[in-house]
């Protein structure tokens, strides 16, 4: 008795085994870690993130990672704004001219570039160090204290800008890709059922793989994002292979059983050239990401 065989007559054992993993993969991936920081998947060696291992060990403080402008303020009204900055949920230090020099002393006497570097013409600019998986949310409330007068630069912006992108792009991909799906199903099966089963198939490998993904500790939120579309989409073709020459066999023997052992057997070749094709061009465009 072959694999195939094995896996028609243990159907039931087969089907039981991935509601398991299934259910299990779903509890998982809530464990999954996130990595919002794509600083972290630069090489070790590079500059800039030996500069930045360096300045983690010479300063106990926070690196600054955003830069708040609010215009036309006095400096009264400022350090009322970087109270309010500091009260932020996700906002871990806040640096502005108070910490530099002293108010009570007139500006006139202080250094003329120490000044202009946080207040001029009367804008104040803020350094702020925002936690890391707290840029999305700390930098809508800060937007929502500065108004559209406001401005904010610097790296935990990106990183808020990339998360929001990802989200939303995902989305758009998902209400283009589905329909596009289920019309291809509809179009390639012979039955209104074919396109549900295919399509909890696919829905429950992509949460095992999501669920797995706990093994790893942490993924990148651009692969939490992206991974379910880029799955749903090279996916597909595997099952309608096996479909077709189920559909095939079925024409030519009376036993449903048989003729799913045959279609197996013979689709087994597609579908491993098909994968592979898959897995091996991934693997180039991650080899030629990399160097």
């Amino acid at each position: 008795m072959d694999l195939a065989d094995k896996i028609i007559k243990h159907k039931k054992l087969v089907v039981a085994t991935f509601i398991i993993i299934t259910l299990v993969s779903a509890v998982a991936q809530f464990g999954v870690g996130v990595n919002h920081n794509m600083v972290d998947y630069l090489p070790e060696d590079t500059p800039s993130m030996e500069a930045t291992d360096l300045m983690e060990e010479e300063f106990d403080e926070p690196i600054e990672n955003a830069r708040v402008m609010i215009r036309d303020v006095s400096i009264t009204k400022a350090l009322s704004y970087k109270n309010e900055l500091e009260n932020i949920d996700g906002v871990t230090h806040v640096t502005w001219l108070d910490d530099v020099i002293d108010l009570k002393t007139p500006l006139e006497l202080a250094n003329e570039d120490t000044i202009e570097s946080y207040y001029q013409e009367q804008n104040a600019l803020f350094s702020v160090s925002i936690s890391e998986g707290d840029e999305v949310e700390a930098t809508n409330q800060i937007y929502d204290l500065i108004g559209e007068n406001g401005a904010i630069a610097g790296d935990a912006l990106d990183t808020a800008t990339s998360q929001k992108m990802a989200s939303s792009e995902t989305l758009n991909a998902a209400a283009l890709l589905v329909p596009i799906i289920i019309i291809i199903l509809i179009i390639s099966t012979t039955s209104w059922m074919e396109p549900i089963f295919f399509l909890t198939a696919i829905g429950v490998s992509v949460l095992i793989n999501m669920g797995t993904n706990i093994f790893l500790g942490e993924v990148s939120f651009i692969t939490q994002s992206v991974a379910p579309i880029l799955q749903l989409a090279v996916s597909l073709d595997y099952a309608i292979f096996l479909l077709h020459s189920f559909q095939d066999y079925r024409k030519q023997v009376d036993d449903p059983k048989e003729a799913m052992s045959l279609a197996m057997k013979q689709s087994f070749p597609a579908i491993i050239a098909s994968v592979s094709t898959t897995f091996f061009g991934f693997m180039a465009l991650a080899l030629w990401i990399s160097v």
